[in-house]
């Protein structure tokens, strides 16, 4: 046995079955030959009272002193406490990205999720995930490749941040199950990109147009008897879609409605007179438990976006969505003196972060009482005998601040103390 170089190596013979040949410069360096001539670098060692071997690379791929220096790498691992032969068995035995994402679904997102919600993170992995990542194992995942399959969405900057926000709950709980180190995720830090609030509000013109095509469709029954009460009931309420179209009577009350699953969990949505007298209005369907009827008996309607892009159409507000509705709701809110505090409890917003979206609207009726009190202070310094006429021009604060779309009045301790139609 001499030292390992290119031409003692390509000297090897052949024999009938597998044989080494060790290097006697560096212990444990060697190189093994097949009978068909395959030639591969090699080291050994010993561990827990067993002989292993490792496999560097094919003769070729590396030449002789590169896979001498990246032997001596690795039995330095091994002189550390190391056991590399440990760490290539649990290498092929972990689950690829695409197994990863079928226990997810399975043990995740169907169980914890609500459907809609699953129904998103579903399309998202499938779509989005799966055919970037699926093949690779869960454990080599890195940050970069993170990042190239964010930068690749860069076209669709809303889809790719929501890509990156599944992925991510996703490495979390791979590490919760063993497959990766605690705070290995290799989502951090890769930044998000800018997503611009879509904050649509309708104006006092814009409702009324909005009214009146409603109140057309209900005459003519060119809707169904259940999708007009529905879309007065978001805008008097400002529900989520979700909580209008799947209502049920059950969670109606005489001054509130009784949500026990919403988006954020159960909350109480106060009933203005208006909303209840929409209510009022709607008859209950035998057998059927939910407010807004759908075709299929015992079922709430299957599809508010089909109505709404009709009536929305009539009403020529094409770029304004259901959801804008509950921005609507609160604009309202807000410029009608409701705190920041109150309007999210409404809501039912977890985050205040959430609900001070809406803050800047609040500061309109302070700029125009802050000029009329600055149009008069500068009427005396040019000498000119006049008073702030703030009756005339200076927004009206009411002491108990309603909701001029028709929602409930609540005290400082969140309680109904009435209404405005």
């Amino acid at each position: 046995m001499g030292k390992l170089t290119k031409r003692v190596v390509d000297a090897l013979p052949l024999k009938s079955s597998d044989y080494f040949e060790w290097d006697s410069e560096l212990r444990g360096f060697g190189v093994r030959v097949s009978p068909k001539g395959a030639k591969t670098f090699m080291i050994q060692y010993r561990a827990g009272g067993r002989t292993r071997r490792v496999k560097i690379c094919r003769y070729g791929t590396l030449a002789v002193d590169e896979a001498r220096d990246r032997a001596k790498t690795l039995l330095g691992n091994v002189a550390g406490g190391q056991n590399p032969a440990e760490a290539i068995s649990k290498h092929r035995g972990a689950p690829t990205v695409g197994e990863v994402c079928d226990r997810f679904l399975k043990d995740h997102v169907d169980v914890k999720l609500k459907p809609s919600t699953a129904r998103d993170y579903r399309t998202i992995i499938e779509a989005g995930i799966r055919p970037a990542l699926g093949t690779y194992k869960i454990v080599d995942v890195a940050r970069a490749d993170v990042a190239e399959l964010h930068h690749r969405r860069r076209d669709t900057p809303y889809q790719a941040n929501r890509i990156l926000s599944v992925l991510s709950k996703m490495f979390n709980m791979a590490e919760v199950w063993g497959f990766r180190p605690d705070g290995s995720n290799p989502c951090r830090h890769v930044k998000r990109n800018a997503e611009k609030r879509k904050e649509r509000f309708l104006s006092r013109e814009e409702l009324g147009s909005l009214g009146d095509v409603l109140a057309e469709a209900e005459e003519s029954g060119s809707e169904t008897p259940y999708v007009v009460p529905a879309i007065r009931l978001l805008v008097l309420t400002g529900c989520r879609r979700s909580e209008i179209q799947f209502l049920k009577w059950e969670y109606v009350k005489k001054t509130h409605i009784d949500l026990p699953d919403s988006k954020t969990g159960r909350r109480m949505v106060p009933l203005p007179a208006g909303a209840r007298r929409v209510l009022e209005s709607l008859s209950r369907v035998p057998d059927n438990p939910y407010v807004i009827v759908g075709e299929v008996e015992g079922q709430a309607i299957n599809n508010l976006e089909k109505p709404w892009r009709r009536v929305r159409k009539s009403a020529e507000l094409e770029d304004v969505r259901l959801h804008d509705l509950r921005h609507t709701y609160a604009s309202n809110a807000i410029l009608a003196g409701l705190s920041i505090p109150m309007l999210g409890k409404i809501l039912g917003h977890t985050q205040i972060q959430t609900t001070m979206r809406y803050a800047h609207l609040a500061d309109e009726p302070v700029r125009a009482a802050a000029d009329v009190v600055a149009e008069g202070l500068e009427d005396g310094l040019l000498g000119i005998s006049a008073q702030p006429n703030f009756n005339s021009d200076c927004p009206k604060i009411s002491a108990r601040p309603g909701i001029p779309i028709g929602a409930a009045n609540l005290n400082n301790s969140g309680e109904l103390i009435g209404h405005t139609g």
